[in-house]
């Protein structure tokens, strides 16, 4: 599984040991409020986790644990993620995620570790395009989707929730 390493972050395939880190931050009210709404319990964020780590063992890519090279420090999640969701117009693309703890908000760590993963997929993954969804009201995540080369392309109802999908061509 692939170590990303930017200026100031490493990028690590989520594991078992990121529980305690995943689960306070999936509880924090502000950190999930464009994302689901609500916190998640320890039980929800353990199948979130497993999840991801089997994600990594069938499809070879996955989330990546945000960590301060430094410090150690949490900082969140960044994934190219194929997690087959139920959505109109449907991904055709591999899908790209991210989330940073509200504490780290701000500090262009969040853009360090899309555009590491971004690098990542277009040197190693043949797909034209990547996607990603967002809610309308999440104005820093559509900001740094248009940033690092995402532009809208549909709208959509996700689980009862309005969001805007977007795409990036593959750069190289």
């Amino acid at each position: 599984m692939t170590v990303l390493t930017t200026q100031r972050l490493t990028l690590t395939p989520v594991a078992v040991g990121d529980m305690d880190d995943l689960t306070a931050l999936w509880a924090d009210a502000e950190f999930t409020r464009h994302i689901m709404g609500r916190g998640l319990s320890e039980e929800e964020v353990w199948f979130r986790l497993l999840r991801d780590i089997g994600h990594w063992q069938a499809k070879g890519y996955g989330n990546w644990s945000i960590r301060e090279t430094t410090t150690g420090a949490y900082v969140g999640s960044v994934g190219v993620l194929d997690y087959r969701r139920e959505i109109d117009p449907p991904f055709d693309a591999p899908e790209l995620g991210w989330g940073v703890a509200p504490a780290f908000q701000g500090a262009g760590l969040a853009r360090e570790a899309l555009e590491a993963a971004l690098a990542w997929t277009d040197a190693y993954r043949l797909e034209p395009r990547t996607v990603c969804m967002i809610s309308p009201e999440n104005a820093p995540s559509v900001r740094l989707a248009e940033r690092v080369g995402y532009r809208p392309y549909a709208r959509a109802d996700y689980k009862g929730s309005i969001v805007d999908l977007y795409e990036r061509p593959r750069v190289g």
